[in-house]
């Protein structure tokens, strides 16, 4: 038995699930969220509490038991709370500015990168810090990692974008070897 998927779902009580047959829907105070239910498993609703349960216990079923419980957690998280994921830019030079729904970045290049904020994603910008807020956490999680991806953090001076939370190990350059 998945330990993820057999874990009850609470439901607080500003937050609407609505179950169809194929579909999920959890309605709260800052938006709407729905998802596919996946074939191998089957969600139910009593009271304030969804439960996620399997149909049998090959692989597949098992996989999509504990997936489905995840992705139902998460989107009341994400109508009540919301995510937020932070970047930081290091580097001399580098900047970054945010006006309507685009990111502009200096990084290096010979020419500034525009990054297209998607929908229900919002961005802003308090130094060198990057903010990704949004109530879909896989979309904040991957407009930020599209963001990441613009510059890496290199390992010998640290520039680069990163997490704030990330550590970047450092390399020592090619003169200490040689001494």
């Amino acid at each position: 038995m998945s330990r993820v998927g057999k874990q009850p779902v609470t439901v607080t009580s500003n937050v609407t699930v609505t179950i169809t047959d194929d579909v999920i829907t959890v309605q709260g105070p800052k938006g709407t969220l729905s998802h596919p239910v996946l074939p191998r498993v089957s969600v139910s609703q009593e009271d304030n509490i969804v439960q996620v349960a399997r149909q049998d216990d090959d692989k597949a079923s098992r996989s999509q038991h504990g997936l489905m419980r995840a992705a139902i957690q998460n989107m009341v998280t994400g109508v009540t709370e919301g995510f937020k994921k932070q970047l930081e830019v290091n580097g001399v030079g580098y900047k970054v500015s945010v006006s309507g729904k685009s990111i502009k970045l200096s990084l290096g290049f010979s020419h500034d990168v525009t990054y297209s904020i998607p929908e229900g994603i919002s961005a802003s910008v308090e130094g060198n810090v990057v903010t990704i807020e949004g109530i879909d956490k896989q979309a904040v999680g991957h407009s930020a990692a599209e963001i990441r991806a613009l510059r890496k953090p290199e390992p010998y001076k640290g520039k680069g974008i990163k997490y704030v939370d990330e550590q970047i190990i450092r390399k020592a350059g090619k003169t200490a070897g040689g001494a």
